[in-house]
């Protein structure tokens, strides 16, 4: 998997991700950090011309580096609620409902890390998965939140309520966030870019909270929504 970029290459690097090697552009300039981070960690490291990085790369905007990694290494729905119990934090996911948009995907992962979440749960149809894309999107994100990818969101859902996780989807109609109770064990559900949660997967939730809006345009993008949204469940825990 190819990961573009300054930032996504740097952090890439910070992380433990395998690396096999870096591709860097003999013409880029404000990169020898990350060729002296990669040195450092005995990490191959090779000079090439601009118009082969051109040619490999699948997001068009490698800034004139690109490292050559394993493939994305996906955790487990346990893993994720393990990772909050080790942290003596109570559970904070994100579940996404067929988010279908790279970017989007990559959005959310950012907010997510940044706001704190323990893990993000995708489907492994009908979803964007973490490519190179998502991965220069979340700036870096990706490397350091887990994220699960599993067959059926619903099971998920089903789990995590046995597990007395409140699992909530986000939607027009339900309870205002100011007046929802975010401080315990929690999952969100954050649905579709277009279509938003599906029915069944909303009716097995525990309920449904919603964004207060005073627009005339009463829809958000998935990530901003996801964003607004992770910020309560943040503010709610440190008041």
């Amino acid at each position: 998997m190819n990961i573009e970029g300054k930032n996504p290459v740097k952090e890439a690097l910070d992380s433990d991700k395998e690396i096999s090697k870096i591709c860097v552009s003999k013409t880029a300039r404000d990169l020898q950090a990350i060729i002296d981070i990669a040195k450092a960690k005995r990490i191959r490291v090779d000079f090439v011309d601009k118009f082969y990085l051109d040619k490999i790369s699948e997001s068009k905007r490698h800034q004139g580096v690109i490292a050559f990694a394993n493939d994305y290494a996906y955790s487990s729905v346990e893993d994720i609620v393990a990772f909050a119990k080790s942290k003596n934090q109570p559970l904070f996911m994100v579940i996404l409902d067929g988010v279908e948009d790279p970017h989007n995907l990559g959005s959310i992962l950012r907010v997510a890390e940044c706001m704190g979440a323990h893990g993000v749960v995708i489907p492994s149809r009908r979803s964007a998965t973490v490519n190179a894309t998502v991965l220069r999107t979340s700036a870096g994100s990706a490397n350091h939140i887990r994220v699960a990818m599993v067959g059926n969101i619903n099971d998920t859902i089903r789990y995590l309520s046995d597990n007395f996780v409140n699992v909530y989807a986000a939607d027009m109609q339900g309870t205002s966030l100011e007046k929802s109770k975010l401080d315990q064990d929690l999952a969100i559900v954050i649905g579709n870019e277009g279509s938003g949660v599906k029915a069944l997967t909303k009716k097995l939730c525990n309920g449904v909270v919603s964004i207060p809006q005073y627009g005339k345009v009463n829809s958000l993008n998935a990530s901003v929504a996801c964003g607004i949204i992770c910020y309560e469940i943040t503010r709610q825990r440190n008041l």
